[in-house]
């Protein structure tokens, strides 16, 4: 006798927010295979946001913040009576998470592309991409196709990735695209991560160039901590950048669909703008762009991948980053080229 399919699905992957950009493609390869199916989504209080935009999710379930408490959580996910929950981050705290929820079955990575490798005892399948491991030298597969690969596990084929994401109107957005004109670059200065934040006096110059060679004005993105960065981006770039306001995940969705060209390091808002399609030059330090980089293949990225000694790391091991080397004549050519192409 057949086993019934699965009608129930539970995403579990609470940030950061590039990285829940990077699991959106489960969730909309599961609503292509399963239309009728519930989907609910797992996620940090704080990145909930991001998901109110992915409409092939039914439920979105905040952990923290002013949510219920971890208990009630617990309570909440195992009402669903999910049939597979599927741990998209590989760490104890998710995949613990994942094993509560109730669900028959729990999908996530094998040992050697687990952040935390005792996560692995919580799943009921594991799956392997097949590499060298997720921080192995010789690793090519790239985040969003490892996510995809979890889908195996239930019968499902790797299908080329997709990103449903819907944005409307923002005020906001709007107001400063009227300041800078079209089209319009985006430069995001702002990173999590000390090594991989390009100088501002760098990115002030690369808006210099662009609107003394193309005529475009650069928009400068910031997030929460960032504001100052940004300003001082714009300061020195003078009339050639503008400062974007403080923006919402749907404000930010929308200045980024509209722009002709995003510059960045490996951050949320640039996996957001690939998501859309938007062309982009990234510069990468302490990751590989073959693992986080953009995927679409006119897009163009700028790394010292071969020099660099900290991968993966927060901090950087030498006494100057990898990044300081990649040079700002370097990251006006790859604009021009990706503007070109675009």
């Amino acid at each position: 006798m057949t086993a019934p399919a699965p009608s129930r699905f539970l995403l579990v992957r609470l940030g950061a927010l590039g990285d829940v950009v990077h699991a959106i493609p489960v969730a909309a390869a599961l609503r292509r295979a399963f239309p009728t199916a519930q989907i609910d989504w797992l996620v940090a209080a704080r990145h909930r946001e991001i998901l109110e935009y992915v409409p092939v999710v039914d439920r979105r379930i905040a952990l923290g913040g002013s949510g219920p408490a971890l208990g009630g959580t617990v309570r909440d996910l195992r009402r669903a009576r999910y049939d597979v929950a599927f741990d998209l981050q590989g760490l104890m705290k998710s995949a613990a998470l994942a094993r509560l929820s109730g669900a028959r079955r729990v999908v996530g990575f094998s040992s050697r592309y687990l952040r935390e490798r005792m996560a692995g005892l919580f799943y009921t399948d594991a799956f392997d991409p097949g590499g060298g491991g997720m921080y192995h030298p010789r690793e090519r597969a790239h985040v969003v196709q490892m996510n995809l690969g979890l889908l195996t596990a239930i019968g499902l084929a790797v299908e080329p990735a997709e990103f449903p994401l819907v944005c409307g109107d923002s005020p906001a957005a709007t107001e400063v695209v009227w300041r800078a004109g079209v089209p319009y670059v985006v430069l995001n200065p702002g990173a999590a991560w000390p090594n991989k934040r390009w100088p501002a006096d760098r990115f002030a110059a690369v808006a210099r160039a662009l609107r003394e060679q193309s005529g475009m004005t650069s928009v400068v993105a910031w997030g929460p901590g960032e504001e100052s960065l940004a300003r001082a981006v714009v300061d020195e770039a003078r009339s050639a950048a503008v400062l974007a306001p403080k923006t919402s995940i749907g404000d930010l969705l929308s200045l980024l669909r509209g722009a002709a060209l995003m510059i960045a390091g490996d951050t949320g808002p640039a996996h957001i703008a690939a998501a859309l399609g938007t062309p982009i030059v990234g510069l990468y330090g302490p990751t590989r762009p073959s693992r986080n980089g953009p995927w679409a293949p006119d897009d163009i990225t700028l790394s010292k991948d071969a020099e660099c000694q900290c991968h993966h790391l927060r901090q950087c091991t030498r006494e100057r980053m990898c990044l300081l080397d990649i040079e700002v004549a370097e990251v006006v050519r790859a604009a021009r080229r990706r503007l070109a192409a675009a």
